[in-house]
């Protein structure tokens, strides 16, 4: 491992040995030792670990909290169809009751302010 390797190119020639899917926390395991991260910094480097899988148009994210190349991957089975998806619009509506009604009262103190 070079010194200016990421976590994600550790994980990245890892799963190019591999050959196969695997699971993320099996995947930060290997990560962690190959990199020789200290337990007192798994924790939070493992949530910035997660982030840049997600990121790092090399990896697919599958079922079940696997991970495996997008490479090794056909369309389908990384790509959601997104064409069914009903919105929930309610949200959007305001609700007239829940509206600020407070005064601005900015001019009133300009124009106390005059000599």
């Amino acid at each position: 491992m070079s010194a200016r390797e990421t976590m994600t190119d550790v994980a990245y020639g890892y799963m190019e040995k591999r050959k196969k899917e695997i699971e993320f926390l099996k995947l930060w395991q290997a990560v962690c030792k190959s990199m020789d991260i200290p337990e007192d910094k798994q924790r939070r480097k493992k949530s910035q670990f997660y982030s840049e899988l997600m990121l790092d148009n090399r990896f697919a994210s599958l079922e079940n909290n696997k991970w495996d190349l997008r490479n090794r991957r056909k369309f389908d089975e990384i790509h959601t169809d997104t064409s069914d998806i009903e919105l929930d619009d309610d949200d959007d509506e305001v609700d007239t009751d829940d509206q600020d009604n407070s005064l601005d009262i900015s001019d009133q103190d300009s124009e106390n302010n005059k000599y």
